[in-house]
């Protein structure tokens, strides 16, 4: 299944990886940085999803009007959804972060080539190379019809 709910990544206080000339790909400060990232926006993530429920809490009210209870049930169920896709993602932030820890992140899990700092940073949970996506998504619409 394709991730492009996953491209809602926006961090607040987010600076570009300086590489440092002859820099080890991966090494600590690169992985340090990564982990700086996933935590951030898994951290975004879990203060919306408290958002939503004190939302939900606070704001249900039982209007008498058929059309208004279905607009706030409707506006209700667009949350759930947006934070069950949310919950999802970051269940794969939390596997990331151990890929991290294990010494695995970086590497395509395709072909074993580095994904690199700037695809890494566009999506950090990304576990293919550019090519080895294109090729899955060729795929996929191949299949997919």
């Amino acid at each position: 299944m394709p991730d492009k709910e996953h491209n809602a990544f926006a961090l607040s206080n987010f600076e570009p990886y300086k590489e440092k000339k002859g820099e080890e790909y991966m090494g600590e400060p690169m992985k340090a940085h990564f982990k700086a990232i996933l935590n951030n926006w898994k951290q975004e993530l879990m203060q919306e999803a408290d958002r939503t429920k004190t939302h939900m809490q606070t704001d249900a009210e039982n209007y008498a009007d058929p059309n208004d209870r279905a607009s706030q049930e409707e506006e209700f169920s667009l949350e759930l959804r947006t934070r069950d896709r949310e919950r999802k993602l970051i269940k794969k932030i939390e596997k990331t972060l151990e890929l991290i820890e294990n010494d695995d992140y970086g590497y395509c899990e395709a072909c074993g080539i580095e994904i690199g700092v700037r695809r890494l940073e566009a999506r950090p949970t990304a576990d293919l190379c550019i090519d080895c996506k294109t090729l899955a998504e060729i795929k996929e619409k191949q299949v997919g019809g």
